[in-house]
């Protein structure tokens, strides 16, 4: 075999474009497309009518409205403690910062109703926290903060991790060069380092908020289920579902599912906007 044949010889680890293919769709239909198809189809009872009768229920709006607001306060929220979080870990040594950097990650081995029972505790007008917040008219437990809180909580580690890495491959030759040209910290920040950071940060975002929008477990102790207040979406699924009523299940199931393919379909196109924006 001549050397220039071996120099010119594409070695590829993966089998062919066909067998991968086929193995990606197989597996992304398996988890994603043929559960969505049986929501799609499983409809028995529903009928356009009854959709737009639980799409203009004040009950379910109601719940909409909590379930994407205190979601997007959230991820918004761990926008910037997130950053904060991915930065110290990166840039700063001190003692004990494995076990640190563990923790980031419990919120994903740590089942959600543990995390719920947990937080309530802490936050309810008797518990350590709760009782000295309760003085100052603080109401975290059974409100809308306490679910925000808990959503803070499960989506977190989606912004550190998703931030941390690039953050950890910044030449940082680049923040001395505009040091060096009489930069400040915050312009140096604004100017060289955020430009990077901006598509894992939506990225980040757009996580954090798909979790929390159908984040169960963990908020449904805390919230209090008060409806109008603060009962959330999966809830009133559950609770159709415990009346025998698919249809209504569904409705919701389908209303939910449309409002968050919308709202995170904007932000993707934010998403690689800014990516155009920052290669420029």
């Amino acid at each position: 075999m001549s050397s220039s044949g071996v120099g010119t010889s594409k070695v590829r680890v993966l089998p062919g474009f066909g067998i991968s293919m086929g193995f990606t769709v197989l597996y992304l239909s398996l988890v994603v497309l043929i559960p969505l198809a049986a929501l799609l189809f499983n409809s028995t009872g529903l009928t356009w009518g009854k959709f737009f009768e639980m799409a203009s229920n004040p009950r379910i709006l109601a719940s909409f409205k909590v379930s994407f607001m205190t979601a997007g306060f959230a991820a918004f929220a761990n926008l910037f403690l997130g950053l904060l979080l991915a930065w110290v870990l990166v840039r700063y040594e001190f003692p004990g910062k494995k076990i640190f950097d563990a923790i980031i990650d419990l919120p994903f081995a740590l089942p959600t109703a543990v995390a719920g029972v947990a937080l309530t505790a802490l936050y309810s007008p008797n518990g350590w926290i709760g009782s000295l917040l309760d003085p100052l008219g603080i109401k975290v437990a059974f409100s809308q903060l306490g679910i925000t809180l808990a959503l803070m909580f499960i989506g977190i580690p989606f912004v550190v991790r998703t931030v941390q890495p690039v953050l950890a491959e910044l030449d940082t030759s680049l923040e001395e060069a505009a040091a060096t040209l009489g930069a400040g910290r915050w312009l140096t920040f604004r100017k060289v380092i955020l430009p990077e950071l901006i598509p894992p940060l939506l990225t980040g975002f757009a996580l954090a908020f798909a979790r929390g929008i159908g984040e169960y477990g963990s908020v449904v102790f805390i919230s209090g289920n008060m409806p109008m207040k603060t009962e959330i979406a999966p809830l009133l699924i559950m609770t159709q579902l415990e009346k025998f009523d698919y249809a209504g299940a569904t409705a919701v199931a389908l209303l939910l599912l449309l409002v968050s393919f919308v709202l995170l379909l904007l932000i993707n196109t934010l998403q690689r906007w800014s990516r155009k924006t920052s290669r420029r």
